[in-house]
């Protein structure tokens, strides 16, 4: 049975690769790759300073593209063995077609990958040792727990008492070595997605690749199954590819975190160093909730060089002298200034502020939280968010004072928007 993808929906896409990963049964045909004078990124190996063991995966400068439409683009990322490596970014950017080329369910248009020390560009997904969990479940519905979990050792033929053992170790892991006997129908959405970990995990595949599993689940079964992937994969220690929209998932799994645009790389770092130090415009308005405000404006200098300013209109704020060394030779463009809410405090929550860290602004909308309070804020048209403690208590309508703490603003260039600072 030959079965050619071309450009198909993502649920009928993802039952194909279901049925792919699960045991074969299906057969992709590929065409022979063109060889290329092209010296690679690098090649996952055993030692070296990267470090990269056989479960390494290495996407060596990979571009997908459907007619003239290019959803990936010379995207290189080196995955370490049993990292957790999140792929994240806004709907469109490509993401899930970098995690289905991983898995083999969509054609490399040009580039290198390797799984392990292998190139696996023309390798049949069945025989690349990964195991993927879909957003859909993808659960047969007629046969029980058990049955679904087993399916693919069944598949590939493999000893009645090893796929007990297997089957019997990963719902233990998951919690659900008593709903073994039940059918896809008798289990809630937190379940059925345990079922196709469960599924996933009795591979004992080199890598998994999940697409978006949680986005089918509720706000407190999200946070829930989140917290038991972050437990699972460190008793596993099994190499990861985790693919989502949400900033926040991103932030709490991933070891690293590859931000995408519109099929380009913006930024691969640990989270925190994303949130402290975004490389751009779009990185640093897409890590964090809430998002940063951005101002556009301009960089001034003043008393013959020595302050530094950002000022646009309604707010002018003075910099530390650690700016200098990066902004100053940038003093009379045009820019944009970033800060997060939570560097943005009332007047009474900070001892002895500076003068020139201050504005006036009129409060809009507040939002309380318990411990804290988000209060919507306007200047002379510019509208902001700051993240306040629950004592301030701004109340919409008044008129307060604020402190900015420009030792944690970002600065950008206007036109590149690339981080100056």
């Amino acid at each position: 049975m030959v079965v050619c993808q071309k450009d198909p929906s993502t649920q009928a896409a993802n039952q194909i690769g279901a049925r792919w990963l699960g045991g074969g049964m299906l057969r992709a045909l590929r065409p022979i790759s063109v060889a290329r004078d092209r010296i690679p990124l690098h090649r996952p190996k055993l030692g070296g300073e990267e470090n990269l063991t056989m479960a390494g995966v290495t996407l060596d400068h990979i571009t997908k593209k459907y007619g003239e439409v290019t959803a990936v683009n010379d995207l290189n990322i080196q995955i370490r063995d049993q990292e957790f490596l999140v792929l994240v970014g806004p709907s469109g950017c490509g993401k899930s077609t970098a995690l289905r080329m991983i898995a083999g369910l969509e054609e490399i248009t040009g580039g290198d990958l390797y799984i392990g020390d292998r190139r696996v560009n023309d390798v049949a997904p069945k025989d690349r040792d990964i195991a993927m969990v879909f957003q859909s479940y993808a659960l047969y519905p007629h046969m029980s727990v058990y049955d679904n979990m087993a399916f693919g050792l069944k598949l590939r033929k493999r000893p009645k008492p090893e796929i007990e053992r297997r089957v019997k170790e990963a719902g233990e892991l998951l919690g659900l070595q008593n709903l073994l006997q039940r059918k896809p129908k008798q289990l809630s959405g937190g379940q059925r997605q345990r079922v196709a970990l469960g599924r996933a995990i009795v591979r004992e595949p080199q890598v998994f690749l999940m697409d978006e599993p949680l986005s089918n689940l509720d706000a407190k079964l999200r946070v829930e199954t989140r917290a038991g992937l972050i437990k699972l994969h460190q008793r596993l220690q099994t190499t990861t590819v985790y693919v989502t929209h949400d900033q926040t998932e991103a932030m709490t799994m991933g070891h690293r975190i590859a931000v995408l645009r519109d099929g380009l790389l913006q930024q691969l770092d640990t989270p925190q160093t994303l949130y402290d130090r975004p490389a751009n415009l779009f990185v640093a308005g897409f890590i964090g909730s809430p998002a940063m405000n951005f101002f556009p404006g301009q960089l001034t200098a003043e008393t013959g060089g020595h302050d530094l300013w950002v000022q646009t209109s309604g707010l002018k704020l003075k910099l530390p002298e650690s700016f200098r060394s990066n902004v100053s030779a940038h003093t009379g463009r045009e820019i944009v200034f970033g800060i997060r809410p939570e560097h943005i405090k009332s007047k009474g929550e900070v001892r002895d502020p500076d003068p020139g860290r201050t504005a006036t602004v009129n409060v809009s909308v507040v939002e309380p939280l318990g411990s804290e309070v988000y209060a919507y804020l306007s200047a002379n048209g510019h509208e902001f968010i700051s993240r306040m403690d629950a004592t301030a208590r701004p109340k919409p309508g008044e008129t307060i004072e604020t402190v900015f703490d420009t030792d944690h603003l970002h600065i950008f260039d206007k036109e590149t928007e690339q981080a100056l600072v």
